[in-house]
């Protein structure tokens, strides 16, 4: 029994790599503005607005990190 077996050489250029380099630097700039506004929002929140919306104030850092990275 025969078999073929194909593979592609798939070349990764140089302006690839420096392109994907931008893409991670923008899209982890996006994040952190993410939580930049997150954590500026309800910080700018009362206590009696942060309680009606079920968030205590030691929470809110892990909220905007929650936001922006999903962890």
């Amino acid at each position: 029994m025969a078999y073929v077996s194909t593979t592609r050489a798939v070349r990764v250029t140089l302006a690839d790599r420096i392109s994907a380099v931008f893409t991670v630097m923008r899209e982890a700039a996006q994040r952190r503005a993410v939580y930049g506004q997150t954590l500026r929002e309800l910080n700018g929140l009362s206590d009696r607005e942060l309680t009606d919306l079920g968030i205590a104030r030691h929470q809110i850092s892990d909220l905007a990190r929650q936001s922006a990275y999903g962890a």
